[in-house]
């Protein structure tokens, strides 16, 4: 296995407080472009673009420190000629914070239908166009050396919920096997743009335990600066998953973030950060904004239901964006029953803002040391329809 000895794949990581009630951490990822307060929810910007949103309001209401962009959209469409042009995706997108990109293997693994795994690599139909293409390890990381975001993922394989045994276990192995490639090829690329940029491998192992064991066993003795948790979140039930992210938290080390991918809905954040999580995504928070779903403090609210009709209070007193104060539940209830952009563009940005509450006011609970008491009072209330 490669090992990782280059000190231009480190990024700094400081743990600054535990909890002595469960593994909570609170700690600080600096980057060339910034840091990064754990734990840390990223806002996804598939295309470039964090949906319904403007980088200002992005950047002045919500104030993500960090947010995630995606290979496989962004490979093809506006295609790397256009930003590498562009002076990579910071600037072509006028976002001067961090940013994350995953490697593309979720959206090929969500392509069942139309891409065919083999040792060398991934051969899929562009959603877009029905074209030939190839991913492989190499070129996976040449694409992201190329989009230039502060943060890159391995090329892996995440496994389908359910899967036998047997197939857990080769696509474990296949996905070491691409990790080793993922870095002995980053050894020869040379940065793009002037910064640095921080390599994440990924555990697999289905709902397996001793599979989840081995495979963050191997990607812990790589010793890249962070570490990720895959191929959850994908069916399994959410008590799978937390046995899962316990058993590899045990196994990963202390001294680096780690980031579990596409998780979730604000209960399971709460709950993997007590496991020893650091880092998440999810398109939950505004995929549902656009249907209508609003989650609170207090409970999730389906805003189209007719009881907020004539309910003329701010959409949420405790909200800590623009939106939740200026604008009223009856209002917003109002704008999707006549199909406004608007109301979308508005429960994005609450939503938004919620997610990135509650994982500061979860940061600052561990540094208080009430983040278990917290936790569960928390889980309580947003389990709640209102």
């Amino acid at each position: 296995m490669t090992i990782f000895v280059h000190s231009n794949f480190e990024l700094e990581f400081s743990l600054q407080h535990k909890d002595l009630r469960s593994k909570a951490r609170a700690g600080i990822i600096t980057t060339d472009h910034g840091e990064i307060k754990t734990p840390i929810f990223m806002p996804v910007g598939t295309v470039a673009s964090v949906k319904g949103v403007h980088q200002k309001e992005l950047r002045e209401e919500i104030d993500p420190d960090i947010i995630l962009g995606n290979t496989y959209h962004l490979y093809l469409r506006p295609k790397l000629e256009v930003l590498k042009a562009a002076g990579g995706l910071h600037k072509f997108m006028g976002w001067d914070r961090n940013i994350l990109t995953d490697s593309g293997g979720y959206q090929v693994y969500s392509l069942s239908a139309n891409r065919k795994i083999r040792e060398e690599g991934v051969k899929f139909k562009s959603h877009i166009d029905g074209s030939l293409h190839m991913f492989t390890p190499e070129n996976v990381m040449e694409i992201q050396r190329t989009i230039g975001a502060d943060i890159i993922m391995a090329f892996d394989e995440c496994t389908p919920y359910p899967c036998d045994y047997e197939y857990a276990k080769r696509s474990m192995k296949l996905t070491h096997r691409w990790l080793d490639r993922c870095m002995a090829h980053l050894e020869k690329l040379p940065f793009e743009y002037g910064y640095e940029q921080a390599f994440f491998p990924i555990v697999q192992g289905s709902v397996y335990k001793d599979l989840r064991i081995q495979s963050a066993e191997y990607i812990a003795e790589a010793g890249a600066p962070g570490n990720a948790i895959g191929g959850l979140s994908v069916g399994e039930p959410a008590e799978e998953m937390y046995a899962m992210s316990e058993a590899v938290c045990d196994v990963l080390p202390e001294d680096k973030p780690r980031y579990l991918m596409g998780v979730g809905t604000p209960i399971n954040i709460l709950e993997n950060i007590a496991l020893g999580i650091d880092m998440f995504d999810c398109v939950m928070p505004t995929r549902n904004a656009r249907n209508g779903m609003l989650f609170t403090a207090e409970g999730t609210i389906n805003i189209k239901n007719k009881k907020w009709e004539a309910d003329f209070s701010p959409i949420d007193p405790q909200g800590t964006t623009f939106v939740d104060r200026e604008y009223s539940k009856a209002y917003l209830r109002h704008l999707f029953a006549a199909n406004e952009y608007l109301g979308k563009q508005i429960a994005t940005i609450h939503n938004l803002g919620f997610y990135l509450w509650l994982v500061r006011e979860a940061r600052e609970r561990i540094i208080q040391g009430d983040f278990a008491a917290w936790k569960s009072k928390m889980v309580k209330n947003m389990d709640k329809r209102l």
